[in-house]
């Protein structure tokens, strides 16, 4: 649970899971801070980072290094996928998930789930680079709860992508055994899912409950992480899970060129940082063992 408090003219996002452990960012200006009817919503212009999004003392996205998480979460499952038409988005009402889903030509659609409506307003205005996506053709915008609307869209997506918040208060069912299992069903045939998946070094219980939970729901589960400077760690993880038993979700379908990653405006993610991706370290490895596949 977040500890996280604006000091002076600094921000420091605090958890009590991290003992001794903090992410300070330097204010500039405040730009926004108020509390939703979700949540507490805090947008500040940093002096290294640019402008940031923090929800409940969490540090959502920054200006400066948001496409690394962008790119991961959005390019790992689309780029296993052989023609993701269809995508679900779960949270992520900055848009910056959607923005990186609309950069494949072969998806027709995209349904950007989000709770929070103020959300979405705060980061059309204050994160255009981001949010402006969601008035593409291609993208609808349903207000309410991912968990509910997962249930009632049997077999229908492609893709699915659930960027969540730390697993607290209105996030915290998108952790839950029973939300995988609907999402399961959300899923065509082939169909891949692709979750945040927490920090190795602070959450490798919650990491190891998840997969173990997934492991028993889909036939194919892989892990993979990314670098993003200010998340706790310097250091994202990525849940994917097929109902195909086939998929190879640690190989990229499309090999990308330097030259077709630069029409695209992709910063981070390449078919090579995908194969790398899911290369652990050996401690991980060994306590993972089971819930993976090899």
């Amino acid at each position: 649970m977040s500890d996280s408090r604006v000091d002076g003219n600094w921000f420091r996002e605090e958890d009590k899971s991290w003992d001794g452990y903090s992410i300070s960012l330097k204010i500039e200006n405040v730009l926004f801070h108020e509390q939703s009817k979700y949540q507490d919503i805090l947008v500040f212009r940093s002096s290294s980072f640019g402008v940031v999004l923090v929800l409940n003392g969490v540090i959502q996205c920054t200006e400066r290094d948001e496409f690394t998480y962008q790119e991961m979460i959005a390019h790992l499952p689309l780029n296993a996928h052989p023609n993701p038409q269809k995508v679900l988005v779960i949270g992520g009402g900055d848009g910056g998930v959607v923005r990186e889903v609309l950069k494949y030509r072969e998806v027709t659609s995209v349904v950007l789930c989000e709770i929070d409506q103020d959300v979405i307003d705060v980061c059309k205005k204050h994160l255009p680079s981001m949010a402006s996506c969601l008035d593409d053709s291609r993208v609808t915008v349903y207000v309410g709860d991912g968990i509910e609307y997962v249930k009632h869209h049997p077999g229908e997506f492609d893709v699915i992508i659930t960027d969540a918040p730390d697993p607290f208060g209105v996030a915290e069912g998108l952790y839950a055994k029973e939300f995988y299992q609907n999402i399961e069903n959300a899923l065509k045939p082939t169909g891949i899912m692709c979750c945040q998946g927490e920090t190795t070094w602070f959450d490798m219980d919650l990491i190891k409950r998840i997969l173990e939970d997934c492991h028993n729901i889909f036939p194919c589960v892989a892990y993979a992480v990314g670098n993003t400077p200010t998340y706790a760690g310097g250091q994202m993880g990525y849940m994917l899970c097929s109902r195909n038993s086939d998929a190879k979700l640690k190989e990229p379908i499309r090999r990308y060129t330097e030259a077709e990653l630069d029409k695209m405006n992709v910063r981070y993610y390449s078919p090579e940082v995908h194969t790398a991706s899911f290369v652990l370290p050996f401690n991980m490895k060994k306590t993972l063992k089971g819930v993976l596949d090899t």
